[in-house]
C-alpha cells in the first residue's frame, strides 16, 4: 500500500515520531495506523511526543569561526549531566558546521526543515527526535547565529568555559588580512567584553525610541514626588538616560581592561596605528536560558 503524506502527518500527531521513522513505519504496517504506532513504540520512537512537552532549562552554546565566516547555535536538553554528554555536544557541535553550510536558513522553522548532512540527509527536526528517543530528554534548538565576512573586517568568536555564553563580534578595518597580532587582540578584547558586560545595543541609535521612552518615562516618574524645579529634574533625567545607555550600548560601555576610556574611544585609539578607522559591524551574545 502506498504511503501517503497525509498518513504520515497523522502518525506524527499522534506519535511525536520523525518523518522519516515514520514513513518506514507506515510502510512495515502496511499503511495500518495501530500498528505504526506499536512498531514506533516498540522502537522507543514514540516516546519522544511526550518529552517534547517538557522544560528545557540547560543545554550548550557551541561557535565555530572560519576564515570568511563563522555560526553560532544554542541548543536545549532539560539537565545538566545530559548537556555533558558526548553524544549531546557532538550534536551541538554539528549544528554550528550545519549552519556554518547553510547561509540560506533565515528562520529555526528554515533549520529544522533543512537536511541534515551529519546525519545522512534526515531533516534536522527527525534528527532531534532520534536524540530525545535515544537520550531521554526533551532537546530544542533554541536560536542560531550565522556571520559572512563581507569586505575587509575579522571576526571574533568566544565561548565561555562550560558553554554557557557565547560571543561572535566582527571588527572592520581597511586592510583587515594584514592587520597582525593587534587587531586580533582587539577584537579578542570586544569579545571578552560582550560577554562580561552584556551590552544589548552597538550604538545608542540602535535602541528603538520607544525603549528610550518609556526610560525616561519610569524616571521621570520616580521624580514625581521630588519638590525641585523641572529644569532641574529634566537634568537629573537627562544623566539617568546616559547612565542607562552606558550599561547596554557596547560603544558607550567603560573598557573592561582600562575603565578610564569606553569602547568608542578605544576604537579611535587602535585607529591610529592602522591609519584607518577601525569599526565594529556587528556582535551576537548567547547566554544558556536567556530569551
Amino acid at each position: 500500500m502506498a504511503v501517503s503524506i497525509a498518513m504520515i502527518k497523522e502518525l506524527r500527531e499522534v506519535t511525536g515520531a520523525g518523518i522519516l521513522d515514520s514513513k518506514k513505519a507506515l510502510e512495515a504496517a502496511d499503511g495500518n495506523l495501530d500498528k505504526a504506532i506499536e512498531l514506533l513504540r516498540e522502537k522507543g520512537l514514540a516516546k519522544a511526543a511526550k518529552k517534547a512537552s517538557r522544560e528545557t532549562n540547560e543545554g550548550q552554546i557551541a561557535l565555530l569561526v572560519k576564515e570568511n565566516g563563522a555560526s553560532l547555535v544554542e541548543v536545549n536538553c532539560e539537565t545538566d549531566f545530559v548537556a555533558r554528554t558526548d553524544n549531546f555536544q557532538a550534536f551541538v557541535n554539528s549544528m554550528t558546521e550545519h549552519v556554518f553550510d547553510n547561509p540560506q536558513l533565515a528562520s529555526l522553522d528554515d533549520l529544522l526543515a533543512s537536511e541534515h548532512k551529519a546525519f545522512a540527509g534526515q531533516a534536522v527536526s527527525d534528527v532531534i527526535q532520534e536524540h530525545i528517543s535515544k537520550l531521554g530528554e526533551n532537546i530544542v534548538v533554541k536560536r542560531f547565529e550565522r556571520y559572512t565576512i563581507e569586505g575587509s573586517s575579522m571576526i571574533e568568536g568566544y565561548l565561555h568555559p562550560g558553554g554557557r555564553i557565547g560571543v561572535l563580534v566582527e571588527v572592520n578595518v581597511a586592510d583587515a588580512a594584514n592587520q597582525g597580532d593587534a587587531l586580533s587582540e582587539l577584537s579578542h578584547d570586544l569579545a571578552l567584553q560582550i560577554a562580561a558586560v552584556r551590552p544589548q545595543y552597538l550604538s545608542r541609535q540602535d535602541v528603538p525610541a520607544e525603549i528610550v521612552a518609556k526610560e525616561r518615562e519610569i524616571f521621570m516618574a520616580q521624580l514625581a514626588e521630588d519638590k525641585k524645579p523641572d529644569n532641574i529634574k529634566e537634568k537629573i533625567v537627562e544623566g539617568k538616560i546616559r547612565k542607562f545607555f552606558e550599561e547596554i550600548c557596547l560603544l558607550e560601555q567603560p573598557f573592561v581592561k582600562d575603565d578610564k576610556m569606553n569602547v568608542e574611544q578605544l576604537l579611535k585609539q587602535k585607529s591610529k596605528a592602522p591609519g584607518s578607522p577601525v569599526t565594529i559591524k556587528r556582535f551576537t551574545r548567547f547566554e544558556l536560558g536567556d530569551s
